[in-house]
């Protein structure tokens, strides 16, 4: 059954938002008063701390202890602007041959805030702090509401879904202490073998990107949280990891304006608060070599500020990235970012030597003080339109009654079931009409089997399936199965009544990989022999199904973890419909818009008598 809360159902789709702008949060005359008074008193050094922005992991930290110690300096010694709330990771061995070990966990909702607290409370001035939810509070803290990735948005196609997901996270992330959202990704995925941007993408259509993206801003800006619309001027077309390397995109500004920039456009019309610049070179608008956009002026003061009129905070990049880290060193890095027109400077891999650096910068006339003092009032600004100048505090008692309700999982659980989309059923096999009794093959198919540390492939998937079916025999494979291993499931397959294969490839920030070992395809694609029902459930990038085409059933989630998994199974079984649409072009496969509909059935299919196999 579909759940979706009043709220929800209460949105009128109607609205054109690309063309009705949302009213900026204007400030009061004392919150304008308190901008310009501290503004005043400020010396360079204050100044130009309120535009770097450091990181910490949100895991617990004892105010005596080093690390504590660490943050509080760049405080009393850098005089930080805000923080970048990340999850939390842990120590593993650098080991070739067996190099299986996750080390990214998930921060705690409690100690986020706690430590926010700490650091307000040793601030002279409010800090401005960041996060990137892109996905939901969730998707880097625990307990707290995860969404499915962006393209499953774009394949339920409901921007009331998208503004009650905005509103969310923006309450999540206020009650953590958290200001500004890294969200949403505006990027048009145009490019099937992008390594980087992929699910995070509404899609490839730039009106429909355009239209969620304002939906989301709506909700999470009315909930007091500032978005940003990134990356900057478009981070779609690319086939290089910017974490990895510089990618290059040579389209001409024509192009841009016909696809890159319109959810852009639409997004500073919607009211978005911050923009992030992307490290891509576009040498059709900056012929400057090794300049990416994170350090163009051309690019950010012209196209951004002049021509698309944004007169809001923008942040780089993360400036650890490999994009900008592997040309320029931290300080000449983050000199060049703010003479190129940035207002914020993020997680550089020095923070101490990018402040340093732009203090000289500063005091040799490199960088005017009249842009420097615009830069800083826009981030006074901001920390006035959060009420930071009033309450820069948060109620911890507060945390566990906002963050990861009910009523909040139940939106979470929505988009995830509407965006299921059934590209393929030649067979009629979906909803599977398999007894009860049935004895069924699972195979959970992987691109590595490393770095599945929070979301370990089939957790969910496998026990939600042995509820229904509970004659289920599990197999995993990835790269590293052996080819006397694929033998042997390819041998085995023949007993079993009911075949179902999920694939789960990432297109994962900084992994270098995005694609299904061949000796893996060829297996799965052999299945389709014969008339016994088969499904191949596909997680994270879709793009991979193109590879097999031989498959009678192919269905798509655009994601990975407990509730995308849940939600297939509950497809498979009839107990909801399934209506998405396909939010992108797979080449030489499916076109935008593909996708079967199949109604919940009146009675669940598994719990049929066991009849004819």
């Amino acid at each position: 059954m579909l759940i979706r809360t009043p709220a929800v159902a209460a949105i009128a789709l109607s609205l054109s938002v690309l063309t009705i702008a949302q009213a900026p949060r204007a400030l009061d005359k004392d919150a304008e008063k308190w901008v310009q008074s501290t503004l005043g008193k400020m010396s360079v050094e204050e100044k130009v701390g309120q535009m770097i922005v450091p990181s910490f992991q949100s895991t617990f930290m004892s105010t005596d202890s080093d690390e504590f110690d660490a943050l509080v300096k760049l405080i009393h010694e850098q005089n930080a602007g805000g923080f970048h709330v990340f999850g939390g990771a842990e120590k593993v061995p650098g080991v070739l041959l067996n190099p299986t070990y996750g080390a990214v966990t998930l921060g705690q909702p409690l100690e986020a805030a706690s430590i926010l607290n700490r650091l307000q409370a040793v601030s002279k001035v409010p800090l401005l702090n960041t996060a990137d939810f892109e996905a939901g509070v969730g998707f880097r803290i625990a307990g707290a509401t995860s969404f499915p990735r962006l393209m499953a948005f774009g394949a339920a196609r409901d921007e009331g879904l998208a503004e009650e997901a905005g509103r969310i996270t923006g309450e999540e992330a206020r009650a953590l202490g958290v200001h500004v959202n890294f969200a949403p990704v505006v990027d048009v995925n145009n490019n099937p073998r992008n390594p980087v941007i992929n699910t995070r993408s509404y899609g490839e259509d730039p009106a429909m990107v355009g239209r969620l993206a304002s939906a989301y801003i709506r909700g999470m800006q009315g909930a007091g949280v500032a978005a940003t619309l990134k990356h900057f001027p478009g981070h779609g077309d690319t086939d290089v990891d910017s974490h990895l390397g510089l990618p290059i995109i040579k389209h001409p500004r024509a192009r841009l304006d016909q696809i890159e920039l319109v959810p852009f456009r639409a997004g500073v019309a919607a009211g978005a608060d911050a923009v992030m610049t992307a490290h891509i070179e576009l040498p059709e608008l900056d012929p400057a070599p090794k300049t990416p956009t994170t350090l163009s002026a051309p690019i950010i003061q012209g196209l951004l500020r002049k021509d698309l009129g944004f007169d809001g905070l923008i942040y780089t990049d993360s400036m650890g990235m490999a994009g900008v880290a592997a040309i320029y060193t931290p300080g000449e890095a983050a000199v060049r970012a703010v003479k190129a027109g940035n207002d914020v400077i993020l997680h550089s891999p020095d923070d101490a030597a990018a402040f340093d650096a732009v203090v000289a910068a500063v005091k040799a006339g490199e960088i005017p003080a009249a842009q420097l003092n615009a830069s800083v009032q826009r981030i006074l600004r901001a920390k006035a339109k959060a009420g930071l100048h009033r309450n820069k505090l948060v109620n911890l008692e507060q945390v566990s009654a906002i963050v990861g309700t009910r009523k909040n999982l139940a939106v979470a659980d929505a988009v995830s079931e509407r965006s299921i989309t059934l590209l393929k059923d030649t067979r009629n096999q979906v909803p599977l009409r398999a007894p009860r009794e049935a004895q069924v093959l699972y195979l959970s198919v992987l691109d590595f089997p490393s770095n599945w540390r929070i979301a370990a492939p089939s957790r969910t998937f496998i026990p939600e399936l042995r509820k229904r079916w509970p004659n289920v025999t599990a197999i995993e494979l990835s790269d590293r199965t052996t080819p006397a291993e694929i033998d042997l499931v390819r041998a085995m397959a023949p007993r079993f009544d009911v075949v179902i294969a999920s694939v789960f490839v990432r297109a994962g920030s900084a992994s270098g990989r995005m694609d299904l070992a061949e000796p893996l395809q060829r297996l799965v694609n052999g299945f389709n022999r014969g008339d016994r029902p088969f499904v191949t459930v596909f997680f994270g990038n879709p793009y991979v199904a193109m590879y097999m085409p031989d498959l009678p059933s192919v269905m798509l989630t655009y994601d990975f973890y407990d509730r995308a998994e849940a939600s297939a199974v509950k497809a498979l079984a009839g107990e909801i419909p399934i209506g998405g649409r396909l939010p992108i072009e797979l080449p030489g496969y499916a076109k935008v818009g593909a996708g079967l509909d199949r109604a919940a059935g009146a009675a669940a299919p598994w719990k049929m008598e066991k009849g004819k196999r």
